[in-house]
């Protein structure tokens, strides 16, 4: 099967929060990661949205040019989304030139055919700007909602696509002056013309779900109005049609072509017509991922656009719309800063964590709330005490019981054949929730295995018939392997760094590789090698004011130090003699670190990055005058720095030989 996996492009006039993501980025890459599991032909396209509106808005505030700030953000959020294990094939920008030849291309074919007119618009023009202002560059209140603060182009309340000149009580975004209205000539795609194809094509998709399909059929019985394609600015893709110079294409025409622009420019120096297989092989899936204000772009404008060519295009399969993830109950707000963004995220806690407790509350059905009391209880609960509890302990036995390798089993009971049904049924329940996108079901029946896991071993008890009953401690471990060998398969689509850990880990290889979700029905044979087991997740100690007062420090601006006490700092080179670790805790460790023929004694939470041997010898940055202070029942005299993200610790290092006691300068 090919499927192509897109999923709605960011606007990149800032960084994304992690109600973003969930909506589009998150749950396409689930999506994709799954059906490369299952052996499938999948691309998985996106790429940063550059000529909206909002980016000339940030830029004219900043007072820059829209393609520096865009050339900034677009390789930060490429970064990003790396960081977030997103698992593009090609994430490009609508700066791109394939994009802008593709784009002028398609609407020439268009205007061709007839459907592309010229008419005069009266547009609100700011007198202080100098300057038309379409779409988000004014704002005002939605007329149909009332909700205050409605831009040019959509109610992001209600969601109702809109003209600026609707809005009541118009105002520049720029500098908040009331607008002029002036005549201005723009071109216009005839959708009203589309109506009844664009009727049979929603009606025959059986894919969409009710509120998506229902949504696009009431947006087209209110009838279709034509749209200008073109908007007075020099930011964007010249548009390409007889006298409209001066003029470009307008974002909510461009941006949802850049799904076939994007698969053009993967195939680019490789087999150049291959794109064609996506978008005209009537067996090939397109599958789109948005947030639920998006749906009439991708519903109605992308099919109407791609009907008005005339050619056999393959339309959408499927769009996936989520609800709108709200924090503590309110929409996200870049203005109030009110929410977290998908940086911020990263500095919180590790990707894995935050890739679980966001599918987990995927808002499939309705919003859904975020609270830094789900996150805590999401993590310490579900994914460290069920789910890798449940694997460490499995492993763990096997260890401990009988030399890493799985047990040959025999006559099993009740409940082993019970368990081995359950754990059939699951797999395909999970199957089936993915195949129709149903992702936070499908994590939810997840975990309900890990659950399920854990108690049969409870039942089983095999720390007790190791002794008394050999072959009934065989027959439970090796059932339980199959259960952990059925969850390191199945939450590769969702938190992938862990899965792939747990793989090795099991013995399974480096990774949890595409086509693997067929040993989902293969046992894992008797004999089967697995390594040591480890410890994966950790608790959460940190407290809701605790974790809100770190954000707080990372959005606060670093006060400004002056020389003279930067030179209070007595930072200098030194030797880690000795390192122990610390009763009690899973962190720190003791060092006693030579600063230059003296001894001091530090407490570092490196435990889980380096070893203790490992650490002996090491040369590192010490701040050496520092107040001490008693941590665990030890006293910490210096400190060593390092570096640190959402993937590792590193030590702080010389990169060539120095002098123990070298002062830091």
């Amino acid at each position: 099967m090919r499927i192509l996996v897109t999923s709605a492009w960011p606007y990149i006039n800032f960084v994304p929060h992690i109600g973003n993501i969930i909506g589009s980025v998150l749950s396409a890459d689930v999506i994709a990661r799954y059906y490369r599991l299952k052996g499938e032909e999948v691309l998985f396209v996106s790429g940063s949205d550059e000529h909206g509106t909002p980016i000339e808005v940030e830029a004219a505030k900043l007072g820059i040019h829209p393609k520096t700030l865009t050339d900034v953000n677009h390789a930060k959020v490429s970064e990003l989304f790396r960081r977030w294990e997103i698992s593009f094939d090609n994430y490009t920008r609508t700066e791109s030139e394939t994009h802008k030849k593709f784009v002028q291309d398609l609407l020439m074919k268009i205007y061709r055919n007839g459907y592309i007119f010229t008419k005069e618009a009266e547009i609100p023009y700011c007198p202080e700007e100098k300057r038309f202002l379409p779409d988000r560059f004014v704002e005002g209140k939605c007329p149909y909602c009332g909700y205050e603060r409605a831009r040019g182009d959509q109610c992001e309340s209600c969601g109702r696509l809109l003209e600026p000149t609707k809005l009541v009580d118009m105002r520049c975004a720029i500098c908040g002056a009331e607008p002029i209205i002036k005549k201005t000539k723009h071109w216009y795609f005839d959708m009203p013309k589309l109506s009844e194809k664009l009727l049979e094509y929603l009606n025959s998709n059986e894919r969409l779900t009710g509120s998506t399909r229902n949504f696009s059929l009431r947006f087209i019985e209110e009838g279709l109005k034509a749209r200008a394609i073109t908007r007075d600015t020099e930011w964007g893709i010249p548009a390409p049609f007889p006298g409209a110079e001066g003029k470009t294409i307008y974002v909510w025409v461009e941006a949802v072509l850049g799904y076939i622009s994007a698969t053009i420019e993967y195939f680019k120096g490789k087999d150049e017509s291959r794109w064609r297989d996506f978008w005209f092989d009537k067996d090939s899936r397109t599958l789109f991922f948005i947030g639920k204000d998006n749906i009439p772009f991708h519903t109605i404008i992308l099919p109407a656009l791609l009907m008005a060519t005339h050619e056999d295009w393959v339309l959408p399969w499927n769009v996936s719309a989520t609800e709108f993830l709200l924090f503590k109950g309110e929409k996200f707000s870049k203005s109030r800063r009110w929410g977290v963004w998908i940086d911020e995220a990263l500095n919180l806690f590790p990707v894995d964590y935050w890739r679980y407790v966001l599918l987990a509350i995927r808002p499939e059905n309705k919003d859904t709330n975020f609270t830094w009391k789900i996150f805590i209880e999401k993590v310490n609960s579900e994914l460290n005490d069920t789910i890798g509890n449940f694997i460490h302990r499995a492993i763990t036995f096997l260890n401990r019981y009988f030399d890493s390798k799985v047990p040959e089993p025999r006559e099993l009971d009740t409940l082993d054949r019970e368990m081995l049904n359950d754990l059939e049924k699951s797999v395909s329940e999970i199957e089936r929730d993915l195949e129709n996108i149903r992702i936070q079901s499908a994590l939810g029946k997840i975990y309900s295995l890990a659950q399920a896991g854990n108690r049969y071993l409870n039942l089983k008890e095999p720390w007790k018939t190791f002794k008394s009953d050999p072959q009934v401690c065989a027959n439970t471990l090796y059932v339980a392997m199959q259960i952990v060998k059925a969850l390191v398969i199945t939450l590769k689509p969702f938190i992938p760094r862990a899965a792939d850990r747990f793989c090795r880990m099991i013995n399974l290889g480096e990774e949890v590789s595409n086509g693997m979700w067929k040993e989902l029905y293969r046992p894992l044979p008797p004999g089967h090698k697995v390594n040591k087991a480890e410890v994966l997740f950790r608790k959460i100690d940190l407290t809701e004011s605790d974790i809100e007062g770190r954000i707080e420090s990372m959005r606060s601006k670093p006060e400004l130090v002056s020389i003279e006490d930067f030179a209070k700092l007595d930072l200098r080179v030194g030797r880690i003699v000795e390192a122990e670790a610390i009763p009690k805790s899973r962190k720190l460790i003791k060092l006693t670190i030579d600063v230059g023929g003296e001894f001091k004694q530090a407490v570092a939470g490196i435990a889980g990055e380096y070893g203790l041997e490992e650490l002996k010898g090491k040369e590192v940055a010490v701040l050496v005058n520092l107040k001490p202070k008693t941590i665990f029942g030890v006293k910490s005299e210096v400190m060593i720095l390092a570096s640190q993200d959402d993937e590792k610790l590193s030590l702080i290092v010389p990169d060539r030989e120095v002098k123990t006691g070298s002062k830091i300068t």
